[in-house]
């Protein structure tokens, strides 16, 4: 296991996820139930199997295409949702 991608991989995703929809909705949902275990253990099951897809999904990928061209397709996307969340269409 090479540390220092996991230490990256993870300080990414804890950074991005920090104050997004999800929490919003974990603390929604364990609040109106008063069952925060099962909401954590739900939250974790469903963001191991997006995981999961999204790295079988990168990994396919980077079999037919090169690397630079995954970023620069993921650097478009961004930018395009960014532009339709100003424009107020998402």
């Amino acid at each position: 296991m090479d540390i220092k991608t996991l230490w990256i991989t993870f300080g990414s995703i804890f950074v991005a996820e920090l104050a997004d929809k999800t929490q919003l909705i974990g603390i929604t949902i364990s609040a109106k139930s008063g069952r925060p275990f099962s909401v954590w253990f739900g939250s974790v099951l469903a963001y191991m199997l997006v995981t999961i897809i999204t790295v079988v999904i990168g990994a396919m990928l980077s079999k037919c295409i090169r690397e630079d061209v995954i970023r620069y397709i993921g650097a478009v996307v961004f930018i395009f949702i960014g532009i339709l969340i100003l424009l107020g269409k998402i």
